[in-house]
């Protein structure tokens, strides 16, 4: 997703946001057209979600419209639309079989949740770990009287699940916590996807294509990063986001 112009006010006109998501899709073939796989799917649902925090927005500064929140608030729009790409009643929706016409088998979204959920909690302890060693270097007050590989060690070692691989290190490989943008961050990525679930639980509750609902995360969009996240998310949820609702989405609990 490109944001080539953010939603604003100036000089008293609103100008509209342009916004465009350019996509890798496995090409078409001399026998078969581009048929999509459904990780590219959830990765179009995932860009689009940003798209709409984009093009949905009502606010007056381009600093704080579209994407332009809290770094652990901006991935919400794009996780939550994921989950639409789980859902039998969405897929059936429009999914169909490029020959037969058929829809996708009921055996067949089950297995998908079930391959996305395979071994969820190591994968999710696993991100955890990482968001971990991002805090673990960045609340540091001073240099550490040990190497790397020592304090990797000792950062992880209360939430290693698997023994730690002799001479393997993370941190200097991991762009994301110091030239990537999410230096003391990455926790971001896992508060995201307790704030999808938490919220989608709504749309669950209410029905997926809910306008009610709908109307109510549209509001969230709209206000960009002019009011308070948490705020902005109460008001769509009526509570603070609960991280049960992730354990639950995963099978876990």
């Amino acid at each position: 997703m490109t944001e080539f112009r953010g939603q604003k006010i100036y000089n008293g006109v609103e100008e509209r946001p342009f916004i465009s998501l350019v996509t890798n899709f496995t090409k078409p073939t001399t026998d078969t057209p581009s048929l999509l796989t459904h990780d590219e799917f959830i990765t179009m649902l995932h860009e689009f979600g940003h798209a709409l925090h984009g093009m949905l927005a009502q606010g007056r500064y381009p600093s704080q419209t579209g994407t332009n929140v809290d770094r652990d608030f901006v991935e919400l729009p794009s996780q939550i639309l994921e989950n639409w790409g789980y859902e039998k009643e969405f897929l059936n929706s429009f999914a169909k079989h490029y020959e037969t016409g058929q829809p996708i088998p009921d055996e067949m979204i089950e297995k998908i949740v079930d391959a996305k959920n395979y071994l969820s909690a190591y994968y999710h302890m696993r991100q955890i770990q990482f968001g971990i060693l991002d805090m673990s270097w960045h609340t540091l007050t001073a240099m550490p009287d040990k190497s790397v590989i020592e304090f990797e060690k000792d950062a992880l070692k209360a939430s290693n699940v698997l023994p730690s691989v002799p001479e393997c290190i993370i941190s200097t490989s991991f762009a994301h916590i110091f030239s990537g943008g999410y230096a003391s961050g990455y926790y971001s990525y896992k508060w995201a996807e307790v704030l999808s679930a938490d919220g989608f639980t709504l749309f669950k509750e209410k029905g997926i294509f809910d306008k009610e609902t709908a109307d109510k995360f549209r509001r969230l969009l709209e206000q960009g990063g002019s009011v308070d996240a948490a705020e902005l998310y109460r008001d769509f949820r009526g509570h603070d986001p609960q991280p049960e609702a992730l354990l639950r989405q995963l099978g876990i609990i």
